[in-house]
This record gives structure tokens, C-alpha cells and sequence, in this order.
């Protein structure tokens, strides 16, 4: 779950870099890089932090340039080290940077690879830097002096043949242009775009739409499934389809929680599907219990509160804002460390003791992932007093762990796993519980005008779309991602750290 971003302007990007950087910064808050070339010469500036920290003003004015990349990141087994912070860049051939959001399935065998055949090093342990190795080793094999769009198309199609995952990617070649493009299953989002300009046309690429709407560029589409989309630094624009048969099965989670509610993501309106999957969950309720007696539906901020609205509307029951958000703690979701999420949430929320005393109450979230915070958070509504608290999930239960790109927990820390819904009840301490089911959150997403026949929802059901992963694959990622082997990682990153500085 990172955002990436590229521009090529006709004057200097940095700041439009960054105000791109600031919307998608939902997307990660552990790191931020942008880097921007001028006359062949790269200027980068990357850090641990957000946004607003990792770029002062002198660091905005050495990023001279009318092209760049950037990128917020939020790390998955990878350690939180500022090494791992993106941009990466090789020298060879031409000097290529790159930004990625997703994740390679067989990066243990591309890195073997890289170092075996391609004779390259790579010196961290993100699979970013992997990525960015063999697009640059299939673009030096072409052996062009100066590439041209069809060099950078096969150096494509390459990837797609050599990486096995979900991913969606923003390079840029120095001196030439810069290239995006997504998966040959299409499982994380990219879009592209145009702006109009008194010196002329602009273009940019970006994780979501909601950033190219900001900058006041207009939305030409997202990239197809294993579609790449090349713009030379003199504003030529080329597309052309570089995966031998690729298919669309987006992940649905972008629409649950990763995504802002005002972007579009694949012709499907985020904010229409949450309406959606409200109308679904209060037709839910009434079918298994028609005589319920909610008096108040509340939505813990933010993403829920879409569903929230709806699902209220549809019940004929009040709709309140009963906790208060602090809006400088980050999202708990992103937090390692089951201590750093159980502190987070009371720092995060307080409650409106006016909106729960003697009341039945509702309370609606995106998903239930570990269980930690909504067993925090209906916890803070017995306190303020809540008769009976019931919970809603907008998403079915979370089983299994995610292996494209999101920081889904270890199988053992997710608190559905060989759960039924009663159990999971009783551990989060709710009176009734609810999830959404997977056929109604699949309509919810994929009812509108745009008709997409599948997704890629392997944390529900355990089918992971590209068909490589095993048991072997998944102990693997579950002796990386337990919280224990992030504490460790978090030590040695800040040794290094400071070491470093």
C-alpha cells in the first residue's frame, strides 16, 4: 500500500511532486522520496516520515527539473530502514529511478537472477529495488544508445514475463521520459492524466485519480492490466499493452480501506461502492433480524463513514458522530507492534458521551483485520455509557493474509482466522456482530456501470489471483511479518539510523 506519482511538466515539478505526495499519503507514512532530473543530472531527496517532514524548503529548492517521480511508502516484511525509502536508482544503462507500490511473489528468485545472470547487486531487501534491476537489465539488452518507445515496451513486456505479483510502477529514464505501468492482473491501481498549460500539455501518472483532480489535471483513464504508458520528457505520449494475456482482478480492498472515498479506481467510483456496501449490510440486518433495536448508527472515522450513512438511511435509524478524531496520530492499520496500535487508538478517538448513554448502538468500520482496535473502541463505548454495542464490518471476515502489496498481519494475528462469527464476537467484546458477505461486497464494487467479472479478494476467501502461492509461500511471509520480527527490524533500522546520521 504505497503511492506512487511521475509528472512531466514544462517548468519546474517539485512542488506539484509534493501537493501529489500530500493527497496520497494515506497510502504510506513511513517514508517519502521524490527525485526530478534537469539537463541529465538527477536530484533526489528521500527520507523515514511523512511528507511534510522529510521535505524542507531547501530540500525543494535543489529538486530543480520539468520531470519526476515520487513516492510515499509503508513497509511489509521489509524493515522500516531509511535505505528502503524510495526512489531507487541504477546508474546503467541511461540512470533509471523508480517507485513501486505492490509486491513481487517470486522476488527470491529474482534476485537470485539478477545476481547469477544479470550480474547486477542489489542492496536492500525491497522488492522494489529487484523490479527496478531487471527493467533496467531488459532495457540495457537492447543495447540503444537512445531509446525510443518501442526499447522501453519490450523492456516491459519483459518484466511482466520475468515478475510474478501485484504491482504498479513509475520510472523514469534520465534524458528521455518517464514510463508507468501496472501488472498483467491489474491488482494495484494506476491512472494517468493531462493538464493544459500556457507552455502546453502536461502529463501525469499516479496511484489514484483523487491526486491528478488536486493538481487540476484531467483523468484520461487507468492503465489496463499489463498496459504501459511511456512520456518523453518533450511531452510525446505512447500506450501500448506489453502482457501476452492479461486480466483484470483489481483488489477490492482498495475499495474497502486503502482508497480515498473521492477517487476512481477503474471506472468504479470508491465512494459509490461504500454507499453500496452500507445499502447491502442494512438489508443484511433486516433480513436476520428484522425486529433489531439500533438507536443509533456510528461510524469510527473515517473510511467507514460512507457505509455508515447509508446503511442508517436504509434502517431508518439516526446516523451521529459519536467519536472524535485526532487527526495527527496516523492510521493504526499501518502501525507494527500490537503495544504501538493499543497506545494509538486511545491517542486517536475520543468519545461522545452524549451520542451512547443508555443507548443500543451501532458501530460500523471498514474491516475487522487483528481485532485490536475495535476491541478498544467498543470498549470506549460501554465507558460512555452504551447499553448494548453491535458492530458492523463493511468487509467480510479477513482470514488470510494479503501478498500484493498490503501489510496484511501473519494468519495467526488475524483475529477471523478458524474463527466463526460468535467467536470473534466475544473476543472484541461486542453484543452482536456482523460481517459483510463476499457476494454482496463483490456487487458493491463491481455494481456499477463499469463491469469488472473478477477480483482479487484472496484475504476473504485464501485465492490469490496469480496462482503461484502455496503454504511454503505463505510460512515464509508469516516468519516476516509476525509483530515480533518487526520490533526486531524496527531495532536494527534505528541502529542503523543512527549509525547513518
Amino acid at each position: 500500500m504505497c503511492g506512487i506519482v511521475g509528472i512531466v511538466g514544462k517548468s519546474n515539478v517539485n512542488q506539484a511532486l509534493y501537493d501529489a505526495l500530500t493527497v496520497l499519503q494515506h497510502r504510506g507514512q513511513d517514508a517519502a522520496g521524490i527525485v526530478t532530473s534537469h539537463d541529465g543530472r538527477l536530484f533526489l531527496r528521500k527520507d523515514n516520515g511523512l511528507v511534510r517532514d522529510v521535505f524542507q524548503q531547501r530540500h525543494m529548492q535543489r529538486l530543480v527539473g520539468s520531470i519526476g517521480i515520487g513516492h510515499v511508502r509503508y513497509p511489509t516484511a521489509g524493515s522500516s530502514t531509511s535505505a528502503e525509502a524510495q526512489p531507487f536508482y541504477v546508474n546503467s544503462p541511461y540512470g533509471i529511478t523508480l517507485a513501486h507500490n505492490g509486491n513481487l511473489t517470486n522476488v527470491e528468485q529474482l534476485a537470485k537472477e539478477i545476481y547469477e545472470s544479470d550480474l547486477r547487486h542489489v542492496n536492500t531487501n525491497s522488492d522494489s529495488e529487484v523490479l527496478l534491476n531487471v527493467f533496467a537489465h531488459e532495457l540495457a539488452v537492447r543495447g540503444k544508445l537512445q531509446p525510443t518507445e518501442e526499447d522501453v515496451f519490450a523492456a516491459v513486456s519483459h518484466v511482466h514475463s520475468r515478475c510474478v505479483g501485484g504491482y504498479a510502477v513509475v520510472a523514469m529514464i534520465t534524458g528521455y521520459g518517464i514510463v508507468g505501468f501496472r501488472d498483467p492482473h491489474g491488482i494495484r491501481p494506476v491512472v494517468f492524466g493531462q493538464r493544459h498549460t500556457d507552455e502546453g500539455v502536461e502529463y501525469m501518472i499516479a496511484s489514484e485519480s483523487v491526486a491528478l483532480d488536486v493538481l487540476g489535471f484531467t483523468l484520461i483513464r487507468d492503465l489496463a492490466p499489463g498496459e504501459a504508458v511511456y512520456i518523453t520528457e518533450e511531452g510525446q505520449l505512447f500506450t501500448k499493452q506489453c502482457a501476452e494475456a492479461p486480466n483484470l482482478q483489481p483488489c477490492i480492498f482498495e475499495h474497502v480501506y486503502l482508497a480515498r472515498p473521492d477517487s476512481i479506481i477503474d471506472g468504479i467510483s470508491v465512494y459509490k461502492a461504500r454507499l453500496r456496501m452500507g445499502e447491502k449490510l442494512a438489508d443484511k440486518i433486516m433480513r436476520e433480524r428484522p425486529e433489531h433495536d439500533i438507536d443509533v448508527v456510528i461510524p469510527i472515522p473515517d473510511t467507514s463513514r460512507t457505509a455508515a450513512l447509508e446503511l442508517a438511511n436504509r434502517l431508518g435509524v439516526k446516523f451521529r458522530e459519536g467519536f472524535v478524531k485526532n487527526r495527527y496520530i496516523g492510521r493504526t492499520f499501518i502501525m507494527p507492534g500490537q503495544a504501538a496500535r493499543k497506545k494509538s487508538v486511545r491517542q486517536k478517538l475520543n468519545a461522545i458521551e452524549l451520542e451512547f448513554r443508555g443507548k443500543n448502538v451501532m458501530l460500523v468500520d471498514d474491516s475487522i483485520v487483528r481485532g485490536t482496535t475495535c476491541k478498544q473502541i467498543i470498549q470506549m463505548a460501554r465507558e460512555a455509557g452504551a447499553k448494548n454495542v453491535y458492530f458492523c464490518s463493511a468487509a467480510p471476515a479477513v482470514r488470510y493474509p494479503n501478498v500484493y502489496g498490503i501489510d496484511m498481519p501473519s494468519v495467526h494475528e488475524l483475529i477471523a482466522h478458524n474463527r466463526t462469527t460468535e467467536q470473534v464476537a466475544e473476543l472484541i467484546g461486542a453484543d452482536w456482530l456482523i460481517y459483510q458477505d463476499l457476494p454482496d461486497l463483490i456487487d458493491s464494487v463491481g455494481g456499477g456501470k463499469i463491469k469488472i467479472d473478477h477480483f482479487d479478494c484472496a484475504v476473504f476467501n485464501g485465492e490469490y489471483v496469480t496462482g503461484d502461492i502455496d503454504e511454503a509461500y505463505l510460512e515464509r511471509i508469516e516468519q516476516a511479518r509476525n509483530d515480533l520480527a518487526k520490533v526486531k527490524n524496527q531495532a536494527v533500522s534505528a541502529i542503523i539510523d543512527l549509525y547513518n546520521n
